[in-house]
């Protein structure tokens, strides 16, 4: 199923319909500020299993990023951050930024990293906030990119294309319009520390 959702002012009544399907603990793909991604409700372990199998990973060696509808909302999934790791977040989000922080007790071990962070995100798209808001809850989710899979910029950008190619196995695909092609750009800021371990769209003075 295809679920056509304006960036500019999304429908409150298409928003309802898929976040119904994400209460149910559907898979969703929506778009981001960078690529489409694969995202789940964070209360469904089964989903976040799902979305490894879909990706190819085993479920530990899967690495998630917690979306977020605010710096605010963020917070509370992590451990008390320092003024200047505050700082660097307050200046990049909403963005194309996914930061490695050390994830508190309200984040399932199952979504968190070895050494016990998760990657967070507050993604600059409209309907993705929408869909947050209306959940109350943030998002567990992945790029829709396969590890080690090739594929032409256009399955990972065009949702008729991912839906395609995922529409069998995903309980909905969010058309919000062609996608970019970036990553985010992935800065480890845990124990304090910053380091920017991908370049992705975003660009991060430190």
């Amino acid at each position: 199923m295809i679920v056509k959702i304006y960036n500019e002012n999304p429908n409150i009544r298409d928003v309802r319909k898929v976040v119904g399907i994400l209460q149910q603990g559907g898979i969703v793909v929506v778009p981001t500020d960078t690529l489409y991604a694969f995202v789940c409700s964070m209360e469904f372990k089964k989903s976040v299993e799902s979305i490894a199998q879909l990706k190819g990973y085993k479920l530990k060696q899967a690495k998630y990023s917690m979306l977020c509808q605010s710096l605010s909302q963020l917070t509370e999934y992590v451990r008390p951050l320092d003024k200047d790791v505050f700082g660097i977040l307050k200046q990049a989000l909403p963005g194309p930024f996914t930061f490695i922080l050390d994830a508190n007790n309200n984040v399932p071990r199952n979504y968190q990293n070895a050494n016990k962070t998760i990657g967070m995100r507050v993604p600059d798209n409209a309907i993705l906030k929408s869909l947050i808001e209306e959940l109350g809850c943030p998002l567990i989710g992945t790029s829709v990119k396969r590890v080690g899979e090739e594929v032409e910029t256009e399955f990972l950008t065009d949702p008729e294309l991912i839906h395609e190619s995922f529409g069998h196995q995903v309980d909905a695909v969010v058309d919000g319009g062609i996608g970019d092609d970036e990553p985010s750009t992935l800065v480890d800021c845990s124990n304090g520390n910053f380091e920017i371990l991908r370049q992705g769209k975003g660009f991060l003075q430190i």
